[in-house]
């Protein structure tokens, strides 16, 4: 699931629902992309989410998590200019909440989370220096 764009898998229709409003308030607040991919990865782990996010629109500005429940995963991966603004600590301390609700049982509930510390932690865009 990528920006909004759903499949079926692991969530009812609340969740759904859930995790894009989330998706979509962490973009409108930050200015940055959020997206969320929840499957398989490949190894290794990392690079395969790297590969991901650099297939985005707009990598730079860009965090994707990618959640493998499966192989017990987690990657949260920023763009270049997104890295600025949410530092390694700010995403290690998400994937920490995030794998709390996960082991759980709440999924959605986790990614939600994750998101919304994220979001919290990037801030408003910045008005462009002159």
């Amino acid at each position: 699931m990528a920006n909004g764009a759903a499949a079926a898998g692991p969530f009812s229709s609340r969740q759904l629902f859930r995790i894009d409003e989330a998706l979509t308030a962490a973009d409108r607040e930050t200015g940055l992309t959020f997206s969320v991919y929840v499957g398989g990865l490949e190894e290794p782990l990392r690079a395969s989410a790297e590969t991901m996010l650099d297939a985005l629109p707009a990598p730079e500005d860009s965090v994707l998590l990618a959640v493998s429940p499966n192989q017990r995963a987690l990657e949260i991966v920023t763009g270049i200019r997104a890295a600025k603004r949410i530092p390694d600590r700010a995403c290690e301390l998400a994937g920490m909440s995030m794998r709390a609700a996960f082991q759980g049982g709440d999924l959605a509930g986790g990614i939600v989370t994750g998101l919304r510390m994220l979001a919290d932690r990037a801030g408003t865009p910045r008005p462009a220096s002159r």
